[in-house]
């Protein structure tokens, strides 16, 4: 069994859902990916699906560590953003410890471009817009994942982590992005905040 225990009421969802639910599914992994990167003695590879919207839909603060609950002033897309944050820094946090322990798995992050999938399927007048949209040089799904499919198997990345990477090229994550400090408190912080059952 997996969940995600919250042990302080209600986390809003877009946190929740876009960085606690992956760092508890990754922290359960790890071990096992450890073990089988030791017995193989290939890399391991870890790969977080974040944005560029954490650039431009952001708290001034970066993560709301005290106002995570707090619906008062919950904005939709800075939540996304700061989600999207959360997920670099998960990456980056994970790659400093993976090296520190001297382990062969490596951890980066990604921003797959504007991608045109179904998630509006059921909602005619922005599905139609996204579908129009995409006409103008948003990404369909295989361009989407092309640059995740790079970082997870191809040999040029082999030893590089603790990366934003964009189009396949590595990019530079906001300043928050790259804060080595507000990495480790979100780490702590999201421990805290998750329990591991199995």
């Amino acid at each position: 069994m997996l969940y995600v225990c919250v042990n302080r009421g209600f986390v809003i969802h877009k946190f929740a859902t876009n960085h606690l639910g992956h760092f508890l599914l990754t922290n359960l992994l790890l071990d096992t990916m450890k073990k089988t990167v030791h017995e193989s003695k290939k890399e391991g590879r870890i790969i977080n699906v974040s944005s560029t919207g954490h650039q431009y839909f952001r708290y001034s603060e970066g993560i709301r560590f005290d106002k995570i609950n707090d619906q008062s002033s919950y904005k939709s897309w800075i939540a996304y953003g700061q989600s999207k944050l959360a997920n670099i820094l998960h990456a980056n946090e994970l790659a400093r410890r993976l090296k520190e322990d001297g382990v062969n798995i490596t951890a980066n992050s990604v921003h797959p471009g504007i991608v045109v999938t179904n998630i509006f399927r059921h909602n005619n007048i922005v599905n139609g817009v996204m579908n129009m949209l995409a006409r103008c040089g948003l990404k369909n799904v295989k361009q989407g994942a092309a640059t995740i499919c790079y970082l997870a198997l191809h040999p040029q990345v082999s030893g590089i982590s603790g990366e934003f990477f964009m189009d396949g090229y590595v990019a530079k994550a906001s300043s928050q992005g790259r804060d080595i400090d507000l990495a480790k408190k979100l780490w702590d912080y999201s421990m805290n905040l998750t329990e591991q059952n199995t």
